[in-house]
């Protein structure tokens, strides 16, 4: 107990300190046509949750040294990204380069040819998809507060990962929510945030899956997942550039239509998700057909409610415009 304390001090002492480096230098967010907030923040506060993962790493006496590697490349490249926006072939160099180091955490660089293919592009998929739902006061720590937290308490039955490396980040994640959790944040992530969040949860999601034998453990990043997707599915469908910035999210449509606070929407999506997690908590040790049928109902219940809420948000604004 008393190596949290420590843990969750030193880290909030770190934070004063990039907090006046970032004001000094400028490290600054400009609200653009994606944003949901109207201020100038100071953006890069998801490196807190790096400098977790570090103290883990030389606290545990180098545990998981591959899954440290790919986290350090990542967080490296997009906090240089955060400052001078690197351009797409460096980011794609780099998120194929942590994929292929958390194959090699994984065990799988053995696997068969379409595997080591199919599998990175699924990572580096999984990363973007992170990323895309970083927009709003609350909503990266939150959720990812929920989805550590699912991990968590299979873990203390399980003993799958060393729970240290949950805990700590989940200190990172209180530290950076004090920060952020409040109508007008502090500081935001940044992709060095949203990009190390999503090598952990990869990693957690993988492991747990693999070591357990439980396909439902896909269904603790669900809420995330369906907004991104869907979001990026509809934007294809018409024909619109999906890496241009655009306020097409249902999380958006939340706050643009309806004029939810930021911290209302996050609190809706983790409040959702940390439900789910209590299923996937009751399920992950049923059969196949079991957790199978249950992904199955998730995944098409909330698809459909965001598809019948994105048609209804698409005819008030058609409406009004």
């Amino acid at each position: 107990m008393l190596t949290y304390l420590i843990i969750f001090i030193s880290l909030f002492l770190l934070a004063l300190v990039y907090l006046k480096l970032a004001d000094h230098f400028n490290i600054i967010d400009k609200p653009n046509q994606r944003s949901s907030h109207t201020e100038i923040t100071i953006r890069g506060g998801g490196i807190v949750f790096y400098l977790a993962i570090v103290f883990f790493f030389f606290f545990s006496k180098y545990e998981y040294t591959p899954f440290f590697l790919a986290v350090s490349l990542i967080s490296f490249v997009s906090f240089i990204d955060d400052l001078v926006t690197l351009g797409p072939k460096v980011r794609l160099v780099a998120h194929f380069s942590t994929a292929f180091l958390l194959l090699w955490q994984l065990g799988l660089l053995g696997s068969p040819l379409w595997m080591l293919v199919l599998i990175p592009i699924i990572i580096v998929g999984f990363f973007n998809l992170y990323n895309f739902m970083d927009g709003l006061n609350g909503m990266t720590g939150l959720y990812s507060m929920v989805v550590l937290s699912g991990f968590l308490l299979i873990n203390l039955n399980e003993k799958i990962v060393n729970s240290d490396i949950i805990i700590y980040t989940l200190l990172a994640l209180l530290v950076f929510g004090f920060f952020n959790f409040r109508k007008k944040a502090k500081w935001f992530a940044g992709d060095i945030g949203s990009m190390s969040m999503a090598t952990l949860l990869f990693f957690l999601g993988a492991t747990f899956m693999i070591k357990l034998e439980a396909p439902i453990i896909i269904l603790i990043i669900v809420i995330y997942g369906i907004d991104s997707s869907l979001t990026i599915f509809l934007r294809m469908l018409r024909k619109e550039k999906i890496t241009e910035a655009h306020r097409h999210h249902l999380y958006q449509k939340f706050v643009d239509v309806d004029k939810w606070s930021h911290l209302k929407v996050s609190f809706v999506y983790a409040g959702i998700q940390l439900l789910i997690n209590l299923l996937i908590y009751y399920f992950y040790k049923a059969n196949w057909t079991i957790q199978f049928l249950v992904i199955l109902m998730v995944i098409v219940s909330f698809s459909s409610i965001y598809l019948l809420l994105i048609s209804y948000y698409k005819k008030i604004e058609n409406k009004f415009n």
